[in-house]
């Protein structure tokens, strides 16, 4: 499929160094607010972009694949004239930035890849969560997503982040939601994982249930250098809960590799 003209937000200077954020499934830009002022503070240029399907980006005819969305972010990346860049994603933000690293490593600088996992099934599962949410909205899924998203104590202690994040999910297209589904039942990236180059650091939550460490684990042992970092307390948006501890890896990964 063609790459769609995703919708996107820029912060920081013109000529600072471009870092890519990619979001998690039904999240839309506002997902990376936790880490915009950390990175423009020191210097980066901070592209973050909602899915096809997402936010405000346009709504394609599914299912998707994982080549689609790796597609969009090339097409992101030639619209604003970027050559290289820093690529930050979360969840399935993570996973297109597998498919970038093994398919398109030239547009690579560095990956980060936080909470998220190169094969996550079962697949039947995706595909049950698409039909869910093309008969019934995204609505039917929400509260039970941002349940994994969070831990117990942060989601008693922020009730009013918790109706935030929730709205957010029940917000994303049922059709963009489901096809993306689709993209993580079909992909396949986890077999040539050893072909990435891209210095990469993977974060991942010890609460999270979503995509546990062992997921973390099983990426970094297969990305040569790779780092393997876990951080506590932090479930499967680990940005929002932990951003702190996020920023800093980030920053101190994207310094190193500078």
């Amino acid at each position: 499929m063609t790459a769609v003209e995703v919708n996107c937000v820029v912060d920081g200077p013109d000529d600072g160094e471009p870092v890519v954020l990619s979001g998690s499934l039904g999240s839309d830009v506002r997902m990376w607010d936790p880490q915009v002022t950390a990175l423009t503070a020191a210097g980066y240029r901070v592209l973050r972009y909602d899915h096809r399907g997402h936010g405000a980006s346009p709504v394609p005819p599914g299912p998707y694949t994982l080549t689609d969305l790796g597609s969009d972010v090339i097409g992101l990346l030639d619209r604003f004239g970027i050559g290289r860049a820093h690529f930050v994603g979360l969840s399935l933000g993570g996973m297109v930035g597998m498919w970038l690293g093994e398919h398109a490593p030239d547009r690579v600088r560095t990956l980060t890849l936080c909470c998220t996992s190169a094969e996550l099934g079962p697949p039947s599962g995706w595909a049950e969560r698409a039909n869910l949410v093309r008969s019934q909205g995204t609505q039917a899924v929400s509260h039970a997503v941002v349940q994994r998203w969070f831990t117990p104590r942060w989601r008693a202690d922020h009730p009013d982040r918790i109706h935030y994040y929730e709205d957010m999910v029940a917000a994303t297209n049922p059709d963009g939601y489901a096809s993306c589904c689709a993209a993580i039942e079909t992909m396949n990236i986890a077999d040539r994982l050893s072909s990435i180059t891209a210095p990469s650091l993977v974060i991942a939550g010890t609460q999270d249930a979503a995509t546990p460490p062992e997921h973390g684990q099983r990426i970094a042992r297969a990305i040569a250098h790779a780092r393997l970092e876990i951080v506590s307390p932090g479930a499967h948006l680990a940005s929002a809960e932990a951003p702190e501890a996020i920023n800093d890896l980030i920053l101190a990964h994207l310094k190193e590799n500078a």
